[in-house]
């Protein structure tokens, strides 16, 4: 399974952008997906992750101005930020749990995209 993110760019304080997180591969299914973060001089830190069955989570950081959310017949995640501040400037990487079939194994595993450049000026 290989992770593709992308849908970051250069926006104004204030504005909006969404990320895609599409998968591909061979046979496979997705569990729960994540989108993290990294900002200058910081650490990576969890976003927001939604589960297979849709239930959203969130840190209190982007409450009330991200969601997430999946297309699971696209094998697809997105990431709607809106109200975008300086302080969300970051490198934007998806993750997703999954299991794989081939020649009759069942893999699981986790796969990272990435990463996707967000720069939110003031």
């Amino acid at each position: 399974v290989q992770l593709q993110a992308s849908g970051g760019g250069l926006v104004q304080a204030g504005g909006s952008l969404t990320l895609s997180c599409a998968a591909s591969g061979s046979t496979f299914r997705l569990n729960g997906i994540g989108w993290h973060r990294q900002r200058p001089g910081r650490q990576r830190e969890l976003v927001a992750d939604i589960s297979s069955g849709g239930l959203a989570k969130y840190a209190d950081s982007v409450k009330g101005r991200f969601t997430i959310s999946r297309d699971n017949a696209k094998n697809t995640a997105y990431l709607q930020m809106h109200n975008l501040m300086p302080e969300d400037t970051a490198v934007y990487y998806c993750n997703a749990d999954y299991w794989s079939w081939s020649s009759g194994t069942t893999v699981a595993g986790r796969e990272w995209g990435q990463g996707t450049l967000v720069t939110v000026s003031s």
